[in-house]
Formats: C-alpha cells, structure tokens, sequence
C-alpha cells in the first residue's frame, strides 16, 4: 500500500469514536474523496478494518501508520496459517475480557473473528445461479435454507453493475438471509416487520410473499425507513407500506398480522468480524440496557399478533441476556405464546430427521456470516397461517 493509502487510513481511524463508528466515519471520507480510485477506496477501507481486527495485538506507543502495517502483516500470516495464534491468544487479544462473563467464547468463533467478512448476495427468489452466471467470480451453496444466497468473490463495483440497477439482488448477508427464511411467511399473509431498519429483512419478506400478501415495516428512524423505499423502488417491490415506531404500546399499524419479526437493536457481538472497531466500543452495560429493549419491543409487537400467528425475534449478538435470557422473560410473562419448532438450515439434517428447536444460534464459523439468534413463538388460537 502507498504512504497516501497509509495516511487515510490513519486519519479515518484518529477520528473514530463509541459515537463515531469506524464504518461510518470511513463512508463519510471517501464520499468526500472524489479523486480516490476504486482501488485505493478498497485498499483504504481494507486497512482500516484490518486495524481494529487486530488491534489487540498492537503496540500502543507505536505510530497509528505503524500499528496499521502491524495488523496488515498479521492477517497476511493468519492467512498462510490460521493456527498459528492459539485458543489463548485469541480469548485474549481478539475480543474485551469483559466478554467471556456474557458468553460461551468457542474457539472456531474466536478464530472466524479473525477471517476477512464474506460479501453475501441474496439474488430474487430462484435466480441464485443466474445471478452468479452474469456477475461472475461468485459461489453459490448448496443444501441450505437461504435458496437465494449467493457468495461474491469479485473485486469489481456491485452498485455499478446493470444487475444491482435492475433490482436483480441485495447486499445482505447469509445469516440476515436465515431470518427471513426462517420467518417462511406464506403468501396471502400479512407480516409486519417491526425493526426494519433500512429495509433488508422487509423486501426479503416481501419476495417470500411471492407479491401476494403484504409486509408492514417501521423503524424509529425515519430517515432508514426513506432508504427503505428507495430500495423498494429499485427492487420493484410494491406489496409493502412503513410507518414510524418508537417501540411503545402505541402501535403504527391499526391490524392484526399473520406473522411479526422483531428484528431488535443488540450489542452487534455477532457482526464483530464485519465491524470489529465494535469489538472495542461496546460495553456490558450496552448489553444490559439493550436486553431490557429487546423485551419492551418484543412485548409491545406481540401485541398485534393474530390468534395463532407467528411471533419471530431475531437478533445479531450471542451474548447471554440478549438470547436466551430475553426468550425465558418472554416465556415467563406471556403464556399465551407457545414455543415452535425452527426448521434446520441444513436440507441434509432435514432429511435425517434432525428435530428443529424454537430457539437457535448461527455462528459465524457455520456458513460465513454474521453470528445471529432467531427464536420463534405461536399465539395460542386457531392455527398457524389462519388468517380469519
């Protein structure tokens, strides 16, 4: 890498901040960069990543350019060899020491953490292959619930490809993929997805709804749910209407739904190797005060929810009192929610008769995504998918 390269790099990560994320002081730099290449922007985000991948083994007293070098040299050797670190140094350099009190910290995570992120596709439903066809230097998996994800390996600039203009796929990642699949709305249903965010999870629904049904999305930040449309309009998905929502018992839809995700804001442990500047931002009050979140969105939604429809929560972290301990709560306070069975992933263990569980874990090792926990409930009533 150029000392230009080198310089950008360092003065994206002297201005990083907890409230000033790596991610979005890095997008901010090179929007104002017009001159910098297509290489030069990969090169520079490249270097800033790396940095915070490895930045438990840096030297704090060096130069930020040096530690930069530092951490670019390190990954190279994980490269060549990924055993070379072992369990110890990664339980102690690869994540804070707080973390190990909220979660089991499984060596093949510890390790995936290190790895470059895969860039996943999700083409529009059955065109997986001719997708990965036109854009060439992509992979497609074989045997997995998510029928549409496609793994791009290519260097050249999806947004500029006639494909993304079209509206042929999203960026979206395969365990963000899982979710929806595992949703498995049904078309004639009306689905209401109520952290929508910018809108992925929202046109995954709506593809499932194969244009027939309707998805409902809202977001507390309307400027996400504006991103939201213009994706929409891009992707040529009309089968859905957003509304603000600020998570309280006043709800922005006056219907009642055959099924709800509660996608909910979390710590992010499970996307630390897509983001890892998070790694080092994030705190175990985050965790306490987003837990507590997580259990007012999920009640208030289930609110709206039809006698026997299906209740879907969905978050990117791992931690303890984020997962498991926010469905027990569930449980305990809502009776009238019944615990289902989450299909499993794998088509092979579908076919070996391998019983599904209402709660899973995906980690990142599994498939090359985001680690991610999906949890689902039935209101007691009439059966799932009845819309009467």
């Amino acid at each position: 890498m150029s000392p230009e390269i080198f310089r950008f790099a360092a003065d994206v990560i002297r201005r990083t901040a907890k409230d000033r994320p790596a991610d979005a002081v890095l997008r901010e730099a090179l929007k104002a960069d017009a001159s910098l290449t297509a290489v030069q922007r990969r090169e520079i985000a490249q270097a800033v990543f790396t940095y915070y991948r490895w930045r438990g083994w840096h030297d704090r007293k060096r130069e930020v350019e040096a530690r930069i070098a530092w951490s670019l040299e390190l990954a190279e050797r994980f490269r060549k060899n990924p055993f070379t670190l072992t369990a110890d140094a990664l339980r102690s350099k690869a994540v804070p020491e707080w973390l190990q009190a909220e979660m089991d910290c499984p060596e093949p995570w510890l390790r995936s953490l290190q790895w470059e992120p895969k860039l996943w596709l999700r083409a529009r439903p059955g065109r997986g292959r001719e997708l990965a066809n036109k854009l060439g230097q992509c992979k497609v998996p074989k045997g997995l619930l998510m029928r549409d994800a496609v793994d791009f390996q290519g260097q050249k600039d999806l947004f500029e490809t006639a494909e993304f203009k079209a509206g042929a796929f999203e960026l979206q990642d395969i365990s963000s993929q899982a979710v929806g699949a595992l949703c498995a709305p049904k078309p004639g249903e009306v689905w209401w997805d109520a952290c929508a965010g910018e809108g992925g999870k929202t046109l995954h629904l709506a593809d499932l709804l194969q244009g027939r049904g309707q998805v409902c999305a809202s977001d507390k930040a309307e400027w996400r749910l504006a991103k939201l449309k213009q994706r929409a309009a891009r992707a040529q998905v009309q089968n859905y209407q957003s509304a603000p929502w600020d998570g309280g018992p006043e709800l922005p839809f006056a219907m009642k739904f055959d099924g709800i995700l509660v996608d909910a804001p979390c710590s992010g442990v499970g996307t630390w190797q897509r983001n890892p500047h998070a790694r080092w931002t994030v705190t175990p009050n985050d965790v306490r005060e987003l837990a507590e979140l997580q259990m007012k969105l999920l009640a208030n939604a289930a609110q709206a929810l039809k006698p026997g429809g299906k209740l879907v929560f969905a978050v990117c972290t791992l931690t303890q009192a984020e997962t498991r301990d926010v469905v027990d709560k569930f449980n305990a306070a809502h009776p009238k929610f019944e615990p289902v069975e989450l299909r499993h992933l794998r088509d092979e263990a579908v076919k070996l008769g391998v019983k599904g569980a209402p709660m899973l874990t995906i980690w990142p090792q599994e498939f090359g995504g985001n680690g991610m926990f999906v949890a689902a409930w039935q209101g007691r009533g009439s059966p799932m998918g009845n819309s009467q």
